[in-house]
């Protein structure tokens, strides 16, 4: 089976960004990220509503990364420390050797291609070092640009499940997307 360790963490680096550990600091844009109805619009999660929550969430994802459950990086434009999103590796299932990766920024920083390249900067973090067979995405039908994102990096659509997740008293339909190693 397979094992992953956290320890320690690595930061990794592309061209333009800097993906490096989440930590209180960044308490001010993970509240903007996750208080915005608009980067929430497609993650069926509840808005966090003020620093004591942004604090609460920070606190998640460093018990996650301490306990080797799931790994999450800032993204960052080289040269400055502002967050501008998050992207992390998610529901790390170790007998199937597959993750699901995640990701969201600040509208400002929208079409800029920048998700596309942290993505592919922790997609080969999970092949090459987490040695993972397969990463997969859950994505909302709707969200074409993560869609867009994620063909951009070689993922294909695996499944469309209806209805199997339910936030706020409806029912939403997800897509799965997904990438091999060998690919």
């Amino acid at each position: 089976m397979l094992a992953v360790n956290f320890h320690p963490f690595h930061n990794l680096e592309t061209e333009r960004l800097l993906l490096r550990r989440v930590n209180n600091n960044d308490c001010k844009e993970i509240l903007s990220l996750r208080s915005n109805p608009e980067t929430m619009k497609y993650i069926p999660r509840p808005l966090l509503k003020n620093e004591e929550d942004a604090l609460a969430h920070i606190l998640m994802i460093e018990t996650k990364i301490q306990n080797n459950e799931g790994i999450n990086w800032a993204i960052t434009l080289k040269g400055n420390p502002k967050l501008i999103g998050v992207i992390g590796h998610y529901r790390i299932q170790l007998e199937n050797y597959r993750a699901e990766i995640g990701y969201m920024i600040l509208p400002e920083f929208n079409g800029l291609g920048i998700v596309t390249e942290a993505v592919k900067e922790v997609v080969k973090y999970g092949f090459e070092i987490m040695k993972l067979h397969s990463i997969e995405a859950v994505i909302d039908p709707d969200n074409e640009a993560s869609a867009c994102v994620l063909k951009k990096n070689g993922f294909v659509k695996e499944a469309h499940l209806k209805e199997n997740e339910f936030h706020d008293g409806r029912f939403y339909d997800s897509v799965i997307y997904s990438l091999l190693n060998k690919e």
